[in-house]
């Protein structure tokens, strides 16, 4: 999952940026609404974490504009008042869901999640296909009752293979939606992840390559 953060406190925007990357998450992070919707313009993100006080632009501006934009992004708004009428004025906007701060972490990461899982098509909140079984909330993936010991990027690449149940995923949208904007665009990361995966998951081999397209697991690895 790719998701921006847009929050004009620097120090909150860091840290929750640092937990969703622990959560396996790459994360870009903005500090002001202008340069957070330009962010998102250019960029697919899964979900966008929004305050809705920002500078340069409102936060009620920025959500504005990406829906004009049909980016597809899901909005979660943060917001220091939290009253039923924020709420509502919020989520009149187009917000995707509503969080007041102060928030506990762990409420933060379960909305993520299910925003997540309101996409379209949605994803199911575990994952499953040639013999794994992968359960991103609980961070642990597993093939034939065998544990796997998958580092952030190889569970990431995994996750984001299994949930495009059977498409082609091309090694460009593996890179913007597992690595964060700090990627180099011509690194071999995608390529020798897959491979340390692939060694990993064992045989039979279900990540297949596709010339010139990309990647994909097989419910058959045969």
């Amino acid at each position: 999952m790719r998701v921006l953060v847009i929050d004009d406190d620097e120090e909150l925007a860091e840290t929750i940026a640092l937990g969703l990357r622990r959560e396996r998450m790459a994360v870009d992070v903005a500090f002001d609404g202008a340069a957070g919707l330009e962010r998102a313009l250019v960029t697919t993100y899964d979900v966008i974490v929004l305050d809705r006080d920002l500078p340069l632009l409102h936060g009620d501006d920025v959500c504005a504009a990406l829906i004009a934009a049909e980016r597809g992004s899901r909005v979660l708004m943060l917001t220091a008042a939290g009253s039923t009428e924020d709420l509502v004025d919020g989520l009149g906007r187009g917000a995707d869901d509503y969080l007041g701060k102060p928030f506990a972490f762990a409420e933060l990461i379960a909305r993520i999640r299910a925003l997540l899982r309101r996409a379209h098509p949605a994803v199911p909140p575990v994952l499953v296909g040639g013999g794994i079984v992968l359960d991103p909330a609980r961070r642990h993936a597993s093939r034939g009752g065998r544990s796997l010991d998958l580092g952030p990027k190889e569970f990431a690449v995994l996750e984001l293979l299994l949930a495009a149940r059977g498409r082609v995923v091309s090694a460009e949208e593996l890179l913007e939606r597992v690595w964060d904007e700090a990627a180099d665009p011509f690194t071999t990361a995608v390529k020798v992840t897959v491979s340390r995966l692939r060694r990993k998951l064992g045989e039979p081999r279900i990540i297949h390559t596709v010339a010139q397209a990309g990647y994909r697991v097989r419910e058959d690895p045969s």
